[in-house]
């Protein structure tokens, strides 16, 4: 597993994040294997540790709300990581 701190609903902001931040090796890995053609159901089953088949529903939603915003990361977010940061 990726990170055990995971949320059901990745925050959905405008820019990055510190839960993008935290758990980019996450997305990395969905990315991965969403491209690869895994099954979702193993995806979360090894990288949220939930059972696909007790909690069908909050798997399948976990898994493509996190797919989701990790490809916002490649399409939008990852601008965000260039740029300077204001303290």
């Amino acid at each position: 597993m990726t990170d055990p701190s995971f949320l059901d609903h990745p925050p959905l902001t405008q820019r990055v994040n510190a839960y993008d931040e935290a758990h980019l090796g996450l997305y990395l890995r969905l990315l991965v294997a969403d491209e690869e053609g895994a099954d979702w159901r193993e995806v979360v089953a090894v990288l949220f540790e939930i059972d696909p088949v007790r909690e069908p529903q909050r798997a399948k939603a976990v898994h493509d709300r996190h797919l989701a915003r990790a490809r916002w990361m490649t399409e939008a977010g990852f601008q965000h990581l260039l740029q300077p940061r204001l303290q």
